[in-house]
């Protein structure tokens, strides 16, 4: 079983950036595709981006794609989203999760995903 602890939310202007990590321990972290989603007040959790097993394919959103960029270290067990020109719509938790499909295009929804962090907060003032 795999444990997340996502990391790096908080407070920032509209423009600016802010990385999130994702830290994983227990089972086989390698193994698993990692997405990231997010969730806003009143709205459904929402995918953003995942990334394969390997790095080598990655998947976003339409609404992230050029600010965005999501990362993995398998030595250290993390994956990062790096996000860049924030709009005070991408305000929400953001949560990374664990899961098995290992093509990234289809692993969207949160049923695609086992395991799940706790989620940390992002706030973009204008």
């Amino acid at each position: 079983q795999v444990q997340l602890v996502e990391s790096g939310g908080g407070l920032v202007q509209a423009g600016g950036p802010l990385r999130l990590s994702c830290a994983a321990s227990g089972g086989t972290f390698r193994s698993y595709t990692i997405g990231w989603f997010r969730q806003a007040p009143r709205n459904e959790r929402d995918f953003v981006a995942a990334i394969s097993w390997s790095g080598g394919n990655t998947y976003y959103t339409d609404s992230v794609k050029g600010r965005f960029t999501i990362s993995r270290d398998n030595a250290k067990n993390t994956v990062y989203l790096q996000m860049n020109s924030l709009k005070p719509e991408d305000t929400a938790v953001y949560y990374c999760a664990a899961g098995t499909q290992a093509v990234v295009s289809l692993a969207s929804a949160p049923y695609d995903y086992d395991y799940w962090g706790q989620g940390t907060q992002v706030t973009v003032s204008s």
